[in-house]
């Protein structure tokens, strides 16, 4: 007895589907409108069933429901929701681990009601291990946008053990899973400290000179970006730079557009980027900053190239000072917002800077990149950590839903 999971299932253990365990309900599309008895209910969508079974139910909207729909359509202790479309969280699921009780699901939502004796956090596992295992996404109508519809999750093939033995996994995951989740979650914390760190290591650098110069006088050109979407060529040498591609002062490949030889030299009609030169993201992020890793790169959109001055700065001086609070303010308070929207030209070049002597600049330079070096080795350190813990979270999960691992023993 095959499964999308297993060649083999354990002695007394059934194969089935979904359907066999559960009943499927979709929910009910978006209504704007009183048709004349309604009321207006909290309702679960998409948004609210986030990745390895959570539930988000901080961020809620209502619709109007009438009463019939409210009693169809509840959530309450012991069910699963399941996501049915859209790119990102199609077919995640996740357990109510209590009643919602006055709510209602949206159309984006499966909801799926055990029958009988079964458990539905056993239910809820089993699909998070399909979805990780990439089942969903090759099962699911992925044409233009993807599905997960009633029909089809109803007809997924499920592992049925014994229901005693499904209480016996589920009490084994939500221990073990719940572990690993607080680990996740210290690495995580442990990953934010590290960044306040780097970002108060280069602030403190920068934050008690006074600027003596405009930014424009450490380049020799400030060019700005061709206003038009560079023409791809998926056989490209040359790359169009795009604001994801400049990250925490590092330049990050293969997030550009590849581009051909031609459309490189008319894209730099305005000046080449050069080893040395530093790039910034205007917009969308904007305020982020990077240097020039080759001379192989173009500008692509809301990209600015500052063609650096050796004469006078060190490019990767000025790259690290972009990142301190009073640039970063200056930039912030010029756009007149909250968040730095788009930094024009204008306001670029006339950026106050502090700009001592070579010597020096070539020294904080030197200071500045060995400390980040250690910071950034530390944060992909323990993001590594995080995505190893999720590997075997996902691997632990499968384990159990199919029998190749017999918990009784470790509850």
């Amino acid at each position: 007895m095959t499964g999308p999971l297993w060649v083999s299932l354990p002695d007394g253990w059934q194969r089935g589907l979904i359907k066999n365990a559960a009943t499927v309900t979709l929910g009910k599309m978006l209504q704007s409108k009183d048709s004349g008895s309604d009321v207006t209910a909290p309702y679960m969508r998409a948004a609210n069933v986030q990745p390895d079974g959570l539930l988000a139910l901080d961020d809620v909207n209502e619709m109007w429901f009438s009463a019939a729909e409210l009693e169809k359509l509840s959530i309450r202790t012991g069910d699963v929701v399941v996501v049915e479309g859209g790119q990102g969280g199609f077919g995640r699921a996740a357990y109510v681990g209590e009643d919602l009780s006055g709510w209602g699901f949206q159309n984006s939502i499966n909801r799926l009601r055990p029958i009988g004796d079964a458990d539905g956090r056993f239910i809820a596992f089993y699909l998070i291990a399909l979805r990780a295992s990439g089942f969903i996404r090759a099962y699911s109508n992925v044409v233009s946008m993807p599905h997960l519809t009633a029909e089809k999750l109803a007809r997924i093939p499920l592992p049925l053990p014994p229901v005693e033995y499904q209480r016996a996994v589920c009490d084994y995951l939500d221990h073990e899973t719940a572990h690993i989740d607080t680990l996740i979650e210290e690495q995580r914390c442990l990953i934010e400290i590290l960044r306040e760190r780097r970002h108060s290591l280069i602030d403190s650098v920068f934050g008690d000179h006074v600027p003596n110069v405009r930014l424009q006088n450490a380049c020799i050109d400030v060019v700005d970006c061709p206003h038009t979407t560079p023409e791809v060529s998926d056989f490209g040498a040359y790359e169009a730079v795009r604001t994801s591609s400049v990250r925490n002062g590092k330049f990050r490949p293969g997030n550009g557009l590849p581009v051909d030889a031609d459309t490189w030299k008319a894209r730099n009609a305005g000046g080449a980027p050069s080893i040395g030169d530093v790039l910034f993201t205007r917009e969308a992020p904007a305020g982020e900053a990077c240097m020039v890793p080759s001379d192989q790169l173009c500008l692509g959109q809301r990209m600015v190239l500052l063609r650096i001055d050796p004469t006078v700065c060190v490019g990767n001086f000025l790259m690290w000072q972009l990142y301190s609070n009073r640039v970063q303010d200056h930039f912030l308070l010029s756009v007149n917002g909250s968040t730095v929207a788009n930094v024009r030209l204008p306001i670029l070049r006339t950026t106050p800077i502090w700009l001592p002597g070579l010597s020096v600049q070539r020294r904080i330079t030197a200071y500045l990149n060995g400390q980040t070096d250690k910071i950034d080795t530390l944060i992909a350190e323990t993001e590594r950590f995080i995505e190893l813990s999720k590997e075997r979270r996902s691997a632990l999960i499968t384990a159990a839903v199919t029998g190749q691992i017999d918990v009784r023993e470790t509850v």
